[in-house]
């Protein structure tokens, strides 16, 4: 058996807004949010609200980040959202309050079954909770929870459950001690 992917297609998956809603969505996301310009973080907060994501208070959004559906986006309160992010939510996707996610990171709900030849979807929402923090140039996979306060270092990429107060680091990243805040 070899992969076919003329076989591939999307099955029942539907990205669970309207075509037209969808295409202005990515007209939007490529001239504003995916923009080099600096639009204010008050105006991308309001489009983000107008095409169904749920958006706290004094969110703070970067430029060059991409947004695949932010019908399925729910960030809370204070949280930062650094340069070049990719939020590829084919799912459902949700930021606690406190939230930072930093440069180059991705978070990444969907990749393919690779032993079946069509190749179809394999989807999974991630939370991140409150107060956790996404390092620059990470991956976080479908289906991840990180934990209250984890950590995910630089370059890392996330395949399981991060615990609560967990530093993790790797690939695929794994604990390495305890988050300790000192005021």
């Amino acid at each position: 058996m070899h992969t076919d992917l003329s076989k591939f297609n999307t099955g029942d998956y539907h990205s669970g807004a309207p075509k037209l809603k969808t295409l202005v969505w990515y007209l939007v996301n490529y001239y504003i949010m995916n923009s080099a310009f600096p639009w204010p973080y008050g105006f991308k907060s309001r489009l983000l609200r107008l095409f169904g994501a749920q958006v706290g208070a004094g969110l703070v959004i970067k430029t060059k980040v991409r947004i695949k559906n932010p019908w399925r986006l729910k960030i809370g309160d204070h949280c930062w959202i650094g340069e070049s992010v990719w939020i590829d939510n084919l799912e459902d996707v949700e930021l606690g309050d406190h939230v930072c996610v930093s440069q180059g990171a991705l978070l990444l709900t969907g990749n393919h079954d690779y032993k079946r030849s069509d190749f179809p979807y394999r989807l999974g929402k991630i939370r991140i909770a409150d107060g956790a923090w996404i390092g620059a140039q990470t991956v976080v996979c479908p289906g991840v929870v990180c934990g209250s306060h984890a950590i995910l270092t630089v370059g890392s990429v996330a395949t399981k459950e991060m615990e609560p107060w967990g530093i993790y680091t790797g690939n695929p990243a794994v604990a390495v001690r305890e988050r300790i805040i000192n005021e």
